[in-house]
């Protein structure tokens, strides 16, 4: 079976992004969409961060003051356990609070047109489930933060009991089986989970258009997806505010520079209503 380990790349120097009016449909975006009828969407932070949401990598993310707790030293270190359900313990009221945002909302529109193949998302968040994208659409390739699991027997279950447990002893959390539990997010060096990545890969050669969403594109393989696609030759495009690891790829048909949710929606919305029928 293959291994598919979590990396950050470095980013190389971007090309010159197109800028467009905010609010308002970027023409050749509206293009893509109203003629492609299998999406593939490849979402980050980005899109999350307006629902309360930091971005982890942003200037003032939460990875400027500490440093994530890799997986081998999760397994093996009762201290740096600790630190990670720490890390995540003060995230966690935002996430627990956290509504859609309308790029949550606008994918939803696509896919109850029938237009998306699969939603590819790096975020931990929930969001696109909360919205409204089914499962069978949906990849969550970096996992989620909605369930804590067992690395022993596979057990999911609530985070809030045992947020709420770690809050008042300091003391991680354990299975009724004794395993140890962790929220069912993918650490740096942990493996992604093969059928997730085998589907992501699969939707790669179905799709008709990919779309990356705020996403900086730099965490790797996962950011291997959308390029995957635009190697059989698919539309490739990138809506991002600030500069991607793609931006200079031969493959990317069209980089948009701005706010996430201030292009896509709308060019959504336009999209929908110019389609032939509508």
């Amino acid at each position: 079976m293959r291994s598919w380990s979590y990396t950050v790349a470095c980013q190389p120097d971007p090309i010159q992004a197109l800028d467009v009016t905010p609010s308002e449909p970027a023409p050749q975006l509206v293009e893509h969409l109203a003629t492609a009828r299998q999406i593939l969407l490849f979402t980050g932070a980005g899109i999350s961060t307006t629902s309360g949401i930091p971005d982890f990598r942003g200037p003032d993310g939460v990875w400027k003051r500490r440093q994530p707790v890799y997986f081998d030293d999760f397994l093996r270190s009762e201290a740096s356990r600790i630190e990670h359900w720490d890390f995540k313990l003060e995230g966690w009221p935002a996430l627990r609070n956290a509504r859609p945002t309308p790029v949550h909302e606008a994918i939803v529109q696509l896919e109850q047109d029938e237009r998306v193949e699969m939603v590819v998302t790096q975020n931990i968040d929930g969001l696109h489930s909360r919205a409204g994208t089914t499962p069978a659409r949906l990849v969550e390739i970096h996992g989620t933060n909605t369930h804590v699991e067992c690395l022993t027997c596979g057990d999911r279950s609530e985070p809030d009991p045992h947020f709420e447990a770690f809050a008042d002893t300091r003391i991680p959390p354990r299975c009724t089986c004794g395993g140890l539990l962790k929220p069912a997010t993918i650490s740096f060096g942990q493996n992604l989970i093969d059928s997730d990545m085998q589907r992501a890969l699969n939707a790669t050669e179905r799709a008709d258009l990919v779309v990356a969403l705020g996403s900086t594109l730099s965490v790797y393989p996962a950011a291997n997806i959308p390029l995957t696609a635009a190697e059989r030759g698919v539309p490739y495009v990138i809506i991002n505010q600030g500069e991607t690891d793609h931006d200079r790829l031969p493959g990317v048909t069209l980089r948009l520079e701005g706010d996430v949710q201030e292009l896509f929606p709308p060019s959504v919305t336009k999209a929908l209503g110019d389609r032939p029928g509508a």
